[in-house]
């Protein structure tokens, strides 16, 4: 039992690592004693979160840009160049677009589909191999996807290919959940709720006004979105096979 939330000697994969839940959950898994690889598209930022988190473990950049099925592939090869082994991906770097209804253009479509949808995917696609080996080291792989109570409940926003991407991530988490278990990877996924974020920049500079929405009364921390995907992540969370884990203080059940 002293070793149900540990990661010693495992090796992460995290997307949209350089800041917001990305970052929070590197953080978390490092200091679980995991080896953690970050991505983003802009070196910039990436690099010097790297470069903070590093002192707590080995953390490594990788500037990709990830999006679709071509950037999947350009991440799976970068990520390959440094390792043959993946215990845990975590498919969490996306997009959204608000605009009324009558002007929401298709590029808002395309970008955060592509994105949120595709790319987990078939990024999980491309590390398969990798995930295998992961998985015969003793313990299971795990793929973590990264959606939103707005998958599951309506937001009054009109961010419409926001809602139904995160939506859609969440049926795929459990079709890929049934097939990936046969080969000892357990697909999971968190719904986060208001969490400070650039892309939540509401919640980031706002947090006193929107905790009174929260019934917990506060916007979430790293220690909530690390708790929760350590416990995906380590031996804890062996069990959860295709569920999602909602992190939002009630929200959720409050829309209800």
């Amino acid at each position: 039992m002293k070793d149900l939330f540990s990661l010693k000697g495992r090796v992460a994969l995290v997307t949209g690592g350089s800041r917001g839940i990305g970052k929070m959950i590197a953080e978390g898994f490092l200091h679980q004693g995991a080896k953690v690889y970050i991505s983003a598209r802009k070196g910039g930022a990436l690099e010097e979160t790297a470069t903070e988190l590093s002192a707590i473990g080995p953390c490594i950049p990788i500037v990709v840009d990830t999006s679709g099925a071509d950037g999947a592939q350009k991440m799976a090869d970068a990520f390959l160049g440094y390792e043959d082994t993946l215990d845990i991906l975590v498919n969490n770097a996306g997009a959204a677009w608000g605009a009324p209804f009558d002007e929401f253009p298709e590029n808002g479509w395309d970008k955060v589909m592509d994105l949120n949808v595709k790319t987990p995917f078939f990024l999980t696609q491309k590390l398969h191999e990798p995930l295998k080996r992961g998985a015969a080291n003793g313990h299971l792989a795990k793929v973590i996807n990264i959606v939103s109570i707005d998958g599951v409940s309506v937001n009054q926003q009109e961010t419409y290919s926001y809602a139904a991407s995160k939506a859609g991530l969440i049926h795929l988490t459990k079709r890929m959940a049934l097939r990936l278990i046969q080969d000892n990877i357990a697909v999971s996924a968190i719904a986060p709720g208001a969490f400070p974020s650039d892309m939540n920049r509401v919640a980031r500079d706002h947090g006193d006004m929107v905790s009174q929405a929260i019934p917990a009364k506060r916007v979430g921390t790293s220690e909530d979105m690390a708790g929760a995907a350590i416990y995906l992540a380590s031996r804890a969370g062996d069990y959860v096979v295709g569920s999602t884990i909602i992190v939002d203080g009630g929200v959720t059940y409050a829309r209800s």
